[in-house]
Order: C-alpha cells, then sequence, then structure tokens
C-alpha cells in the first residue's frame, strides 16, 4: 500500500506546488480564476488523476509501486490525490493525506523513476489538452517537489 500510495500521490503532491502558483496568480489584476478552475474543476483533476495513475501502473518500470493493493485501496488513494489536487489548486476539498517527505521516504524512487513519471504526466496533460500556461504551472510546480520525493 505504501508504494502504490506514494506514487499516487506524487501527482498530487508534485501539482500541490501549483497552489503557490495560483496563489501569486491570483494577485494579478487580470487574473479572476483559480488554478483549479482554469483546469475545469474537480471531474478534470479526476479524470486526470484516473488517466496519470492507470499509465504509471502499466509502466515496466513503475508497477511495482502499485503490487498489492486492492480495488478498495486504490480508489482510497486515488480520491486522496483528487483532493490534494483540488486544495492544491484553489479548490474547495480537503486533503487529509500525509506530506512528501513522510509518504516518499523508503521508497528509492530514482531520478529515473521520476523521469518516467514525468513523462507519463506531460502525455496526460497533453491528452486532456490542457492549455500551455497552465500546463507549465502544474510541470514547474512539479519540478520543484523533486528533492521532496526522489531518492528518500
Amino acid at each position: 500500500m505504501r508504494k502504490a500510495a506514494s506514487l499516487y500521490v506524487v501527482f498530487a503532491l508534485l501539482l500541490g506546488a501549483c497552489s503557490t502558483l495560483a496563489q501569486e496568480a491570483s494577485k494579478s489584476p487580470t487574473a479572476q480564476k483559480t488554478l483549479y478552475q482554469r483546469l475545469g474543476g474537480y471531474d478534470a483533476l479526476a479524470a486526470v488523476t484516473e488517466d496519470f495513475i492507470g499509465r504509471m501502473a502499466n509502466d515496466p518500470q513503475l508497477k511495482r509501486f502499485f503490487i498489492g493493493l486492492s480495488t478498495d485501496s486504490k480508489r482510497r488513494v486515488r480520491n486522496h490525490v483528487v483532493d490534494f489536487l483540488c486544495v492544491a489548486t484553489g479548490g474547495p476539498c480537503v486533503y487529509t493525506g500525509r506530506d512528501m517527505e513522510t509518504v516518499h521516504t523508503g521508497l528509492n524512487i530514482t531520478d529515473s523513476d521520476w523521469d518516467v513519471a514525468i513523462k507519463h504526466l506531460t502525455a496526460t496533460v497533453e491528452k486532456f489538452k490542457v492549455p500551455a500556461q497552465e500546463k507549465q504551472e502544474v510541470l514547474t510546480a512539479i519540478n520543484a517537489l523533486k528533492p521532496k520525493i526522489v531518492n528518500r
């Protein structure tokens, strides 16, 4: 459970840094919508999460983090990820999961694992036609979280 939860949360926490970006963007007089709204709200975050998790779970290098999870455990982790993303992007949800360092310590996620996950995330946001500005905000935020996730 811990390994799979970690990779699910990787996505969530990577996007978590988006909340900082969203807060900064909201200070601009031209900014009228939160990143949550610009990304399409809860249903859009849920769809992106489903796609991203599916890609990682089926990847030959990353699937080891998903072995042994029951259907219920997968659903619970998925819901945590969606809630985290919702909060991190300025939405109305509540995230009750653990911090990134705690979740990823002991998983031995490598730079190579990180790179593969980022490729899957990029493919997911492209599949859902996330606009360039929002895509850049997400990827920038994710890269800022790498030290909290990799080699722990």
